[in-house]
C-alpha cells in the first residue's frame, strides 16, 4: 500500500467478538488484521450493522461517494482503499479491561491540558503534576489526587494544600470511568460512529 503517515496512523476502533470495544488500533494494524482474515469491517448504514471482509471493503471503496468527507484513504498501485473506522476481531472474546492506567499522558487527557487552579490550557511541555494533597502530608500518587498545573501555579502553591495555598481547584479529580484520550476523539464528528459502543462503556480502551 501507498500512503500518507497520517492515513495509516488514522485511528480504527477494535470491537471484540461480541461487539464490545477492546482497544484502538492504527489502520496499519487494523489493514494487517483484515488481509490475515482475524478481522472484519464494520459499517453503520441507515442505522444497520453492515460487515465485510478485506475483499468486499476494497470493492465498496470504489464507491466513494458512500464515504463522508472524514473518511481515510490509502492508495494501492490500482486502487484507493477506505480506512475503516471500526473492526471486529473474529476470534477474540474476552471482556475489556475495567481500570484506565494512571500515567501522565492520562491525567493531562482527563484534565485536557488545562490548569486546574488558573485555568488555562497549556501545551503538554509546559505542564506539570501536582499532587493536590502533597505526599509530605501524606497525599498519594491516585486519581483523585493528581491534577495537571502549571509551572506557575505549583511553584505558588508548593508543598501546600490548596486551602493551606489559598488557591482553589476549578474541577474535583475524579478516576475517569474509560479512558480520556477517547473522551477527546468522541468530540470529533471523525468518530461519531464510535459513540453507541462507548456510551455505557465503564471499562478503559486500550490504546496502540
Amino acid at each position: 500500500m501507498i500512503a500518507s503517515a497520517s492515513s495509516l496512523n488514522a485511528n480504527v476502533l477494535v470491537l471484540n467478538r461480541l461487539y464490545m470495544a477492546v482497544r484502538v488500533v492504527n489502520a496499519r494494524r487494523a489493514f494487517s488484521l483484515l488481509c490475515r482474515n482475524l478481522a472484519e469491517v464494520i459499517s453503520i448504514e441507515d442505522g444497520r450493522y453492515a460487515s465485510y471482509n478485506f475483499d468486499s471493503w476494497t470493492e465498496l471503496s470504489a464507491y466513494r461517494e458512500l464515504f463522508d468527507e472524514h473518511t481515510d484513504w490509502v492508495r494501492t498501485v490500482r486502487l484507493h482503499i477506505a480506512v475503516p473506522k471500526i473492526i471486529r476481531l473474529f476470534g477474540y472474546d474476552r471482556l475489556p479491561k475495567q481500570s484506565v492506567k494512571l500515567n501522565r499522558r492520562n491525567i493531562y487527557a482527563r484534565d485536557r491540558n488545562t490548569c486546574q487552579y488558573c485555568g488555562q490550557r497549556y501545551p503538554t511541555n509546559e505542564l506539570s503534576i501536582d499532587h493536590v494533597t502533597p505526599r509530605t502530608q501524606g497525599g498519594g500518587s491516585t486519581w483523585t489526587n493528581l491534577v495537571c498545573a502549571c509551572v506557575s501555579c505549583n511553584s505558588r502553591k508548593g508543598g501546600r494544600t490548596p486551602t493551606q495555598a489559598h488557591m482553589h481547584l476549578i474541577r474535583k479529580p475524579v478516576q475517569p470511568r474509560r479512558n480520556p484520550i477517547i473522551n477527546l476523539r468522541m468530540g470529533l464528528d471523525k468518530y461519531a460512529c464510535w459513540q453507541q459502543f462507548l456510551d455505557n462503556a465503564y471499562w478503559s480502551v486500550e490504546l496502540k
